[in-house]
C-alpha cells in the first residue's frame, strides 16, 4: 500500500488562535496508483490546460484548514506517477462571546511534477515539468449560539494563488514545436483566486476534568485562474470538502509549568467531493492522532499551549505518519 505524509493543522477554537507551528516528517511516501486522473504522459497540446485544470484542482486541498492535508506529500519513486507535495500554516479564531466575529486564514505551497511527451514525427522527448503552487485563503465568519456550548459558524472564504512553471526548456525538438502550452511550460505562471463559504458547527464542552471539541464542516469554493503568460492555458476547479475533527483533552496526572500535563486524542475525517475527489487517488482521508499537551498560561507569555501529535492518516490505497506541533494564543 503506498504511503503519504501528513501533518497537523489545529482545529480552530472559538476562543483561542490555533496556529500550527512545525511539522517533521517521519516516513517517506512512495505511491503507486496514485494520482489516478493525472499519471499519464500526455502529448503537448490540449492536455496542458487539462492539466492546469488539474493543478488548481490539486491546489483545492490547500483551500480549506484541515487536519488531513495540511502537508501532504507523494513521491514518483519508479511507479511514473507524478511526484506532488504539499505543506500548509494557518489558525482560526474568534474574538469573544460578547462580539463573536471569526476569522481564519491559511498560507500554502505545492509542487507537482508530471511529465509530458514532446513528439516530432517518430522523435519522442519525456519532459518533466515542474509546477509550484502558492496559495493563501481568508475566511470570516459569524457565531450563532444555539446554545451554551454549540455554535453555528456561516464563514465568507476567499483565495488567491499563483501556478507557476521553473523548467527552462533547452534548444530541443520541444522548441520547434509551435505551441501556446510549451509557452506556459517554459518559465510561465498563471494566477487564481476563488470564492465561497463554509458552514460549521463548533460543539466545545470544557469540564475541570476533560474537554472536548467537535467540528462538523462543510465548504465549496470555487477557484478560476486569471492572467497566464500564455493565453491557451487557463483553468478552474472548485473545493468541495465534508468534514469532522474532535478532539479530546485530559490530564495525565503529570504536572510541568505549574500546571497539569494534558494527554490529547484526536480524529479526523475528510470526504472529498467536485474536483477534489480523485485527484490524488483517493475520495476520503482518516487521520487518528495521540499526543501531549504543556498548559504556559501561568506565565506571562502570549503562548498558553503548546501539543505535541502523532497521527496516523489513511484512505483508499494510501497512508502515512506524521508528526507535528500546534500552538493555542
Amino acid at each position: 500500500m503506498p504511503r503519504l505524509h501528513l501533518c497537523s493543522f489545529s482545529g480552530a477554537s472559538s476562543f483561542a488562535w490555533r496556529v500550527l507551528f512545525a511539522a517533521f516528517l517521519v516516513d517517506h511516501a512512495c505511491a503507486q496508483g496514485v494520482a489516478s486522473q493525472i499519471v499519464d504522459r500526455p502529448v503537448f497540446g490540449a492536455n496542458v490546460k487539462d492539466h492546469a485544470n488539474a493543478v488548481l484542482s490539486v491546489m483545492t486541498y490547500t483551500t480549506v484548514p484541515d487536519v488531513t492535508t495540511s502537508s501532504l506529500s507523494i513521491n514518483s519513486g519508479a511507479t511514473g506517477n507524478p511526484g506532488f507535495g504539499q505543506s500548509q500554516l494557518g489558525g482560526g479564531f474568534t474574538l469573544s462571546r460578547k462580539f463573536p466575529l471569526y476569522l481564519e486564514g491559511t498560507i500554502a505551497y505545492s509542487r507537482y511534477d508530471p511529465t509530458f511527451v514532446a513528439s516530432e514525427g517518430g522523435e519522442q522527448r519525456f519532459l518533466p515539468s515542474r509546477w509550484n503552487t502558492a496559495s493563501a485563503t481568508v475566511g470570516i465568519g459569524w457565531d450563532f449560539r444555539i446554545t451554551d456550548e454549540l455554535a453555528l459558524r456561516p464563514i465568507l472564504n476567499g483565495t488567491l494563488g499563483r501556478v507557476a512553471s521553473d523548467l527552462k526548456i533547452a534548444g530541443t525538438v520541444i522548441n520547434r514545436v509551435a505551441d501556446k502550452d510549451i509557452q506556459f511550460l517554459d518559465g510561465g505562471a498563471l494566477d487564481a483566486y476563488g470564492y465561497g463559504g463554509s458552514l460549521m458547527l463548533d460543539y466545545e464542552h470544557y469540564r475541570e476534568n476533560y474537554e472536548v471539541d467537535v467540528e462538523l464542516r462543510a465548504t465549496d469554493i470555487y477557484l478560476r485562474s486569471f492572467g497566464a503568460t500564455s493565453e491557451g492555458v487557463q483553468g478552474s476547479a472548485a473545493a468541495q470538502q465534508l468534514s469532522v475533527w474532535a478532539r479530546w483533552r485530559a490530564p495525565t496526572g503529570m504536572h510541568a509549568l505549574d500546571r497539569p500535563v494534558r494527554y490529547v486524542l484526536e480524529a479526523a475525517y475528510s470526504q472529498y467531493f467536485g474536483d477534489s475527489a480523485g485527484v490524488l487517488g483517493f475520495n476520503n482521508l482518516t487521520s487518528l492522532g495521540v499526543g501531549l499537551e504543556l498548559d504556559s498560561s501561568k506565565y506571562p507569555v502570549i503562548i498558553t499551549r503548546t501539543r505535541a501529535l502523532v497521527r496516523y492518516v489513511f484512505g483508499h490505497n494510501v497512508h502515512g505518519v506524521s508528526f507535528g506541533f500546534a500552538m493555542s494564543f
